[in-house]
């Protein structure tokens, strides 16, 4: 049985182990302990805050393997974007030239800095332990941060935007960086990621990047293969965005060429096919039903919980009828109201 749950401080250890196989230039969690430590302090007063609107909180949340309290995977869900200054982004754009003198018409590719995306809610962090092996703990892991935007929709913007590393080689370098953002910040991608922390809300970018439309034919042909094409490690985490509901196609990262998926909450299947049930214990001896997979969440913003249960069909019922074991790994009773989609 795995559980999706807030970070604690007594998770420190286990984010260490995390953060310490994921590879370079695939950038999911802190690498140094301090960093951790202020990532788990931060999502921990994020989840205490009463919050009116959405602004600077992080709720980072850990997949935890109940027999053995082993957290094997992470996700997180920023409340907004750029809270402390601007998201930025290449914008995929078609500029149409004309010449009537020629009688040629034609349309070129190209990127436009721009800060759309700033105030979305944006989802991070996705990480999994044996992701070759991943069953439904892992779509349990990515929905659950989601589930829980449902729960609390003050807390997060009307839409929601998820980042995925972008093509780089063994030693982490990125083709798409090497052609275009190595020329105007004089650094390795490696070395630009470490300057910046990873965001993508710095006025040193404003600063630096092109401000003017980048014409894709004059890139290299290896940096325009790497736009919008995803690491091989963010393929799963790419499947179950897609499946949600994701799109992507609109927007690219500035550093390395990695899509952007994004999606309004009513295209999103948590939101659209979540239900409100109560809880009622299992029936023991009643005929054998075809079973269904569910995410299951604890309706209950200071104490969430989230895990898959196979139980009868709930569409046409008021109730969900959980086991004594999925009950105490919620942390609900018989009564007690829990959010269930279909996974």
């Amino acid at each position: 049985m795995y559980v999706v749950r807030p970070v604690e401080l007594t998770d420190i250890a286990g984010l260490e182990s995390l953060a310490a196989v994921t590879m370079p230039g695939v950038h999911t969690l802190p690498r140094t302990r301090d960093k951790i430590t202020a990532a788990v302090e931060r999502s921990m007063a994020s989840f205490a805050a009463h919050v009116d609107i959405p602004s600077e909180e992080s709720y980072l949340f850990v997949l935890e393997r109940s027999a053995t309290g082993e957290i094997v995977g992470t996700s997180a869900i920023f409340a907004s974007a750029g809270s402390n200054g601007t998201y930025f982004s290449f914008r995929n754009d078609v500029i149409q030239q004309v010449s009537r003198d020629l009688n040629i018409s034609h349309s070129v590719h190209a990127l436009t800095l721009c800060s759309e995306l700033t105030g979305y809610s944006q989802l991070s962090a996705f990480y999994v332990r044996n992701r070759e092996s991943a069953g439904y703990e892992a779509a349990l892991l990515s929905r659950a941060r989601l589930l829980f935007a449902v729960l609390a929709p003050h807390r997060f913007s009307d839409r929601f935007f998820v980042p995925l590393a972008g093509m780089t080689d063994s030693s982490g370098q990125s083709p798409f960086w090497d052609a275009l953002g190595r020329k105007f910040f004089k650094m390795d991608f490696l070395d630009a990621e470490r300057v910046i922390g990873g965001a993508r809300n710095r006025t040193l970018i404003v600063e630096l990047m092109p401000h003017y439309p980048v014409y894709v034919p004059l890139l290299p042909g290896d940096a325009q293969a790497a736009m919008g094409q995803i690491h091989p490690d963010g393929e799963l985490a790419f499947n179950l965005l897609t499946e949600e509901g994701f799109e992507a196609d609109d927007y690219i990262d500035i550093f390395d060429g990695g899509p952007i998926l994004q999606a309004h909450k009513n295209s999103l299947r948590s939101f659209s096919g979540s239900m409100v049930r109560r809880v009622a214990g299992a029936e023991p001896g009643k005929p054998a039903e075809v079973p269904v997979s569910y995410a299951v969440a604890a309706s209950n913003e200071q104490n969430f919980r989230a895990i898959t249960v196979a139980c009868p069909s709930i569409e046409a019922s008021d109730a969900v009828h959980l086991p004594q074991a999925v009950q105490d790994a919620l942390m609900v009773a018989p009564g007690d109201n829990v959010i269930c989609v279909r996974i």
